[in-house]
């Protein structure tokens, strides 16, 4: 697996015809975001549309309880079936939610983030761009990169995120500087792949996807961005997901 970094003063030709031939299917996996999700679909929407890119957005709930799913509905409305899917979803789980929502992606290029802000629509240009160029099979947004960077998180959240990436780097060595992110670019056939290989259905899910990566031979690029802790909302990451964490990197590296 190879990795590369986007420069952040490169010139981005934003009308390559390479990105008006293909089409960019973001899905987005919610929980409580009834606040966040018409906002992160405006900013989508106004980022594809200023750089000429076809795109629609998955919209997979996981039977949030705050009202998201009738959100979903009106945005659907508003932007229209072919724009906006919002397939029938219950309780799901994060990696679940992104083997839910693929089945109904039809670009030729995933991208996955968080709804709540963490992950900003202008970073995915370049994320594109990057791709587009060195062909690489995924670009993964780093926060552990120069240009990249965390806002909004304690001391604490910031120590636990530095040390899930520590273990996993010096048990996995994946080549890569930030494991447990997810904001992700992926050609489709190579995020089916990974899926299907993929046993994790938690936090370990973006994780053991980089990893497994790896197994596969696929090419990695990275492009710093900068991450905001949720603007709405409380996070969902608790003791039970570090010591989840803890677990899946001990069972890859026992059996890869």
């Amino acid at each position: 697996m190879t990795i590369d970094n986007f420069n952040e003063h490169s010139v981005l030709n934003v009308q390559d015809s390479n990105m008006t031939q293909n089409k960019y299917t973001v899905i987005l996996p919610t929980y409580q975001e009834r606040e966040n999700l018409p906002i992160i679909t405006w900013l989508l929407a106004k980022t594809f549309k200023e750089q000429s890119i076809d795109w629609e957005i998955i919209i997979v709930d996981d039977n949030s309880p705050d009202g998201t799913q009738d959100v979903a509905k009106e945005l659907i409305s508003i932007y229209g079936e072919d724009r906006i899917v919002r397939p029938r979803a219950g309780k799901l789980g994060l990696g679940t939610a992104y083997v839910h929502g693929l089945q109904f992606a039809t670009g030729t290029h995933v991208i996955i983030m968080d709804a709540d802000f963490s992950h900003h629509p202008k970073f995915i240009p370049q994320m594109i761009k990057l791709q587009q160029d060195k062909n690489y099979d995924i670009v993964s947004g780093t926060r552990y990169k120069s240009g990249g960077g965390v806002y909004g998180w304690d001391l604490k959240r910031k120590l636990v995120s530095r040390g899930a990436n520590f273990l996993a780097t010096l048990m996995l060595r994946p080549n890569a500087s930030d494991l447990t992110g997810s904001f992700r670019l992926y050609k489709k056939d190579v995020l089916y792949q990974l899926i299907n290989a993929t046993i994790a259905k938690g936090y370990v899910f973006q994780m053991e996807m980089i990893v497994r990566a790896r197994q596969f031979n696929y090419s990695v690029g990275e492009v710093p961005i900068t991450f905001v802790d949720r603007v709405y909302g409380e996070s969902k990451m608790g003791m039970s997901e570090i010591v989840q964490y803890a677990q899946g990197v001990w069972r890859l590296f026992n059996t890869i």
